[in-house]
């Protein structure tokens, strides 16, 4: 057993025995320390972790996410105790890190994975407003949508309408809700639900054709750049056959020659 190792295993039993006593607390010691790492926090961090797993407590994981790398560090210096030069510290820094983004790399790849199903989500959202807001204002119609609206959206939509209903009539509570919800176009599209708030009743159903028209647009671009990307997939699968299959060819070729000038 290394000594590195034997360090470890002292500092895990003399942390347990402070625990058990009472006289240390390793979930105080990371909630302390958890809102120092705050800034550390991705800017879509909530969006994505809402996405995959729906209503969860974002700060619970993010602390999790603190305290498993902070953990790693510890464990890596220990791992270095006889020999703590300046690269190993910062080796046991890097891999600390890579501990903490781990989770978030894990995230982003599941969203790149459903881009276009997601991209497509606000859209369709917005497309079944339609109907709601012919006979109600924005905010009512937003209200009412909310139980039929996609799970991701339903907080985020709440907030929308809890600072309507407190008296802000800018545009910054939808754009608030696009900076939670950064898919395509969302900055676009919610500021064409704003302006269709804003028109008089007497140019609503022509303010709201155009609203259509521009969500359906909306709808079949991010449809398009679906089926474009499928395309551009199958054709560099169709490239790489056809080069294994030729260079197979080729080394067939010159292995038969190779054999006939032996011969």
């Amino acid at each position: 057993m290394g000594i590195g190792v034997t360090f470890i295993i002292i500092g895990i039993i003399v942390v347990v025995i402070l625990q058990y006593n009472n006289h240390f607390s390793s979930r105080k010691f990371i909630k302390d320390t958890e809102p120092y790492f705050r800034f550390l926090m991705e800017d879509d961090y909530e969006f994505v972790l809402t996405l995959r797993y729906g209503d969860v407590d974002v700060n619970k994981l993010f602390g999790i996410r603190v305290r498993n790398g902070l953990i790693t560090i510890v464990a890596m210096l220990f791992i270095f105790m006889t020999n703590l030069t300046f690269v190993n510290i910062l080796i046991s820094v890097l891999i600390g890190f890579l501990v903490f983004k781990w989770p978030y790399i894990k995230l982003k790849n599941y969203y790149k994975a459903n881009l276009h199903r997601i991209n497509l989500m606000l859209p369709y959202y917005l497309k079944s407003l339609e109907i709601l807001v012919q006979h109600y204002t924005v905010p009512v119609a937003i209200s009412r949508s909310i139980e039929s609206a996609p799970e991701i959206f339903k907080p985020g939509l709440r907030e929308l309408i809890q600072k309507i209903e407190n008296g802000d009539s800018s545009v910054q509570p939808y754009m608030d809700f696009a900076h939670k919800y950064p898919v395509r176009d969302s900055m676009r599209m919610m500021r064409l639900l704003y302006r269709l708030g804003l028109g008089s009743q007497e140019n609503k159903q022509e303010q709201l054709l155009m609203f259509s028209r521009t969500i359906s647009t909306l709808q079949n671009k991010a449809r398009e750049q679906k089926y474009k990307e499928r395309l551009e997939k199958m054709e560099n699968r169709t490239m790489i056959m056809l080069a294994g299959t030729g260079g197979g060819i080729l080394a067939f070729m010159l292995m038969s020659m190779m054999m006939m000038m032996n011969y």
